[in-house]
């Protein structure tokens, strides 16, 4: 029992280290990133870790942007036979159907 509450004391203990906020610098002796062969200056930590606009673009994909009925669709119609199964094709106990390619249905 004893160790259980050792290990969630340490998970605890673990889990609000991680939530510390500190600013972002580079390692003890190391500098920041090389600045950019196209840039004016070298770019800060927080601006390199700010995603470019590319890399989260925003959604255009969306149409419905609130909530709307829907506007009657005129292609929404029943079957013109008011929904009943296309009657079978004629065939006789002799002869059974074939599809298109002559291939006789097995069963």
């Amino acid at each position: 029992m004893k160790v259980v509450r050792v290990l969630a004391a340490i998970s605890v203990i673990a889990l609000v280290g991680c939530g510390r906020v500190n600013d972002l610098r580079p390692a003890p002796g190391q500098p920041l990133p090389v600045k950019p062969l196209m840039a004016r200056t070298t770019p800060t930590p927080a601006e390199l870790l700010t995603p470019p606009t590319y890399a989260r673009p925003v959604r255009v994909d969306d149409l419905v942007t609130r909530s709307q009925p829907r506007a009657a669709d005129p292609f929404d119609l029943p079957p013109p036979t008011g929904g009943a199964a296309p009657p079978m094709s004629p065939t006789t106990p002799d002869k059974p159907a074939t599809d298109p390619a002559g291939v006789t249905p097995k069963g």
